[in-house]
């Protein structure tokens, strides 16, 4: 089969990736209902074999990925454009910006901004007097939501920008393996691909949904407007999100979910600005400062720990780190598909330059903000108090706001940014799990598979929450995410193997901005590459 027939047989809707993955869906949730107990057993004995096991394989793999990346960006093949050779970006550069800030933002950032750095602190993987731990304390939550996430988002969505605007293939995670698979990406091996990162992507989101959840249940509680932030509650915020997260999918109102995103995140800056000012702002600043040459400084040795010299924290090491690096797999087709489609017409370089420092840069900031003000409440005015709830991190937030002037008002506006933040994480999973499930990537998925993803992710999340809490949740992405990372590092080889073919046969031998651009001729031109290359190894 030729690449044309390949792309003509791209169908809207693949029964086989959406069959698969509605079959080992409803199993889990079959037996959740029937044998509660033993499948929670079940799973217990598969996250603990994972961490046993695959934990070593976690850390190098995201330490390849980012190493891959920095490669990629000072080796000639950073100037080849995500697209035609004369093609301009389809974003300026100050809003592309803008949008990957946009992408590091939500639920997570909200959830933890308080929680982990005071958990670090308190907990024994800190040692040494308070400011030394606190030290500590920021550089693990650091490492966790920083560079290396970004790495991961990275690569996937470098892969699915380069096929997709260079290659001219659809926008699809398949592509990214053309160089090895060629045209049986749209065969059974394609399939296979969209169902694992179907997989993975539907309980990072579904994760999400949980933590925004109990939290949403937690700032209602705090603001006096509920008794108790019972699952019950839970339950209604998670079917009225959902509800409202399948109306914007099938309605098309894109430009008030854009609008709705700008007022979040306005919002939400405005509210990293208030804690900043209304906290203690020279000590902020300087720990700031402080955090990044730290970060910076233990950035290699963190990169590969796996605390095997330290056996006394491989607990630690796994209910945090490896958990965060499941999480962020399963949710690197979210993020990257959302990366790739805004990078058209920008260099690898630049790409790499900036999906890696500007969303961690904010990180940093966000996180010292929000969790040195935290600790030093902890230790000073709030005596403890902080600390005394940290086994109920939905609550922190709003506890921490008590501490500071105007808690009423912030209290609501994080209620208010948290909700924007779960309805459009929502939005957004419904899309990338309609694109993932569909042939035909320029088509729109029809309206019943927006509503059938949103009413499985509600069904599975409640189902998952009501059996064994957030536990459960994460003991699912871990189990979905690590075959995903597995393919992931065959995604960087394709990756590369395509970018040495695409120096050596058209920035060598001919102009890409010439014929081969054209019509069908670049169709013709990219397979007799790829024939060449292969012929060559």
């Amino acid at each position: 089969m030729s690449l044309s027939k390949f792309m003509e047989k791209q169908t809207s809707f693949n029964p086989l990736v959406i069959g698969a993955t509605l079959f080992f869906v409803v199993l889990l949730v079959a037996m959740i209902l029937i044998a509660p107990e033993q499948t929670q057993t079940l799973l217990n004995a598969a996250k603990s074999g994972i961490f046993a096991n695959f934990s070593w394989f976690y850390v190098l793999a995201f330490s390849v990925f980012l190493g891959f990346l920095v490669i990629l960006s000072v080796s000639s093949l950073g100037n080849i454009k995500l697209g035609n050779d004369e093609e301009e970006p389809e974003f300026g550069f100050l809003s592309w910006l803008a949008m990957l800030f946009a992408a590091g933002m939500g639920v997570g950032l909200m959830f933890f901004g308080v929680a982990e750095p005071l958990t670090h602190y308190l907990s024994d993987i800190t040692t040494g007097s308070a400011e030394h731990k606190q030290q500590e304390a920021l550089l693990h939550t650091l490492f966790h939501w920083g560079i290396h996430a970004w790495a991961v988002y990275g690569t996937i969505a470098l892969a699915l920008a380069y096929f997709g605007f260079r290659y001219k293939l659809p926008l699809a995670l398949r592509s990214c393996f053309y160089p090895l698979l060629k045209e049986r990406i749209n065969g059974k091996l394609g399939d296979l691909i969209d169902i694992m990162a179907l997989l993975a992507t539907l309980f990072g989101v579904i994760t999400t949904l949980g933590f925004g959840a109990s939290q949403l249940g937690a700032g209602l509680h705090q603001l006096g407007w509920i008794s108790e932030n019972s699952f019950s509650l839970q339950v209604v915020v998670i079917a009225v999100v959902m509800s409202l997260a399948i109306f914007s999918a099938i309605s098309g109102v894109g430009k008030g979910v854009k609008i709705l995103s700008e007022l979040n995140l306005t919002l939400a800056f405005c509210l990293l600005i208030f804690v900043l000012v209304a906290g203690p702002t020279l000590y902020l600043l300087s720990a700031f400062s402080d955090n990044i040459g730290t970060y910076l400084s233990n950035l290699v040795k963190l990169s590969f720990k796996t605390y095997v010299y330290e056996q006394e924290h491989t607990d630690w090491f796994s209910g945090w780190t490896i958990l965060y690096w499941a999480w962020w797999c399963s949710w690197a087709p979210f993020v990257g598909l959302f990366i790739a489609r805004i990078s058209k017409g920008r260099t690898i370089r630049e790409f790499i330059f900036g999906v890696l420092v500007i969303p961690s840069m904010f990180g940093i900031l966000w996180f010292t903000v929000f969790g040195n003000t935290a600790i030093w409440l902890n230790d000073g005015e709030a005596a403890g108090t902080l600390g005394q709830m940290i086994s109920s991190p939905e609550t922190l937030l709003f506890k921490f706001l008590d501490y500071l002037p105007l808690s009423g008002v912030t209290g609501l506006v994080s209620l208010v940014v948290i909700s924007l933040f779960f309805i459009t994480s929502a939005d957004s999973g419904i899309y990338v799990l309609n694109n993932i499930a569909s042939r035909d990537k320029s088509l729109a998925a029809p309206r019943w598979q927006a509503v059938m993803w949103g009413i499985l992710m509600s069904v599975v999340a409640i189902v998952l929450m009501q059996s064994g809490g957030l536990a459960n949740l994460q003991a699912m992405t871990l189990l979905v995410a690590l075959p995903f990372a597995m393919l992931m590092l065959l995604m960087c080889f394709s990756l590369w193997k395509g970018l040495n073919a695409d120096k050596k046969y058209f920035d060598t031998k001919v102009n890409p901005t010439s014929i081969f651009w054209t019509g069908d001729k670049w169709k013709e031109r990219l397979e007799q590459m790829m024939n060449q290359t292969q012929e060559k190894d």
